[in-house]
């Protein structure tokens, strides 16, 4: 009963998310290949956040039919199961990448044309994607065999190589994140006092920094929060909680997922009003 509730709770949440999530992703990825004529750093952070989250979105009707029904470990949840844990953290280290960026850009704007160059960043985002492809192949083979349905932990064994997951692939960008975004905040509002125009522009500068600061925490933070307490669960051996645990994991999946959709909309605002920056 409990299962059927996620699988409804999760077809209201992904049509959704599919229905803008496509369009805006393939309006966005036309935008930033084919529309702008300069190479940024944030046309190339774009690029591949766009096509990590397209990957992202293509796996959601996968995760409905393995949380409906308990598909066995094969070929097609091998598959599956590689794009999502490659391309979930992959989104977020791009977005942590772009809050570099704006930071370096606006704190040290001489420094930054030593540091930043479209073709570094395109180096950057190569290294991510193969060490993750990598990892999301070699990760499952070390605990696999005690699990028996695809993206179904049963064993209530502590994986310390998910924790190691959560930790480096979530709560250290999110810390990078947050510090990169205020710092962005604080030396903006020290360029308030200039043109009327410059304070506009600055202004909704601020407004869009914070609003994909506060879209990644929301998004992300429940998804990875729950994640640490089904650790906690193994290590305590508490089995009673298990379902209870893994059902909010699945619920707060849900709203992490939805983020691909929303990425791609905060970041086309956030490049177009920052080129307007003198």
């Amino acid at each position: 009963m409990l299962q059927n509730g996620i699988v409804v709770f999760q077809m209201v949440i992904y049509i959704p998310v599919l229905s803008l999530g496509i369009p805006l992703n393939m309006t966005a990825f036309w935008v930033f290949c084919c529309k702008l004529k300069k190479w940024t750093e944030t046309r190339v952070y774009m690029i591949n956040l766009v096509i990590a989250d397209s990957f992202l979105l293509f796996a959601l009707p996968f995760l409905i039919h393995f949380t409906k029904y308990d598909h066995p470990i094969d070929k097609l949840c091998i598959t599956i199961r590689n794009i999502y844990f490659t391309n979930m953290p992959m989104s977020i280290l791009i977005i942590t990448l772009i809050a570099i960026d704006r930071y370096i850009a606006i704190k040290f704007p001489l420094k930054a044309k030593i540091l930043r160059s479209p073709l570094k960043s395109a180096s950057i985002c190569g290294f991510l994607w193969i060490t993750l492809i990598i990892y999301s192949n070699l990760h499952p083979k070390f605990h696999e065999r005690k699990e028996q349905f695809c993206l179904q932990k049963q064993s209530i064994q502590p994986n310390y190589s998910t924790l190691f997951s959560i930790i480096f692939g979530y709560f250290i960008p999110l810390g990078i994140v947050i510090f990169c975004s205020v710092q962005v905040i604080k030396c903006l509002k020290k360029k308030m006092a200039t043109s009327p125009h410059e304070t506009k522009l600055i202004q909704k500068a601020i407004h869009i920094v914070s609003v994909n600061l506060f879209v990644f925490i929301v998004c992300f933070s429940p998804f990875y929060i729950t994640l640490l307490l089904r650790f906690a669960v193994d290590v305590a051996g508490a089995c009673s909680l298990v379902s209870e645990v893994t059902a909010s994991i699945q619920i707060c999946a849900c709203l992490a997922n939805s983020n691909c959709c929303l990425d791609a909309f905060c970041y086309y605002f956030a490049a177009k009003e920052f080129q307007e920056f003198p």
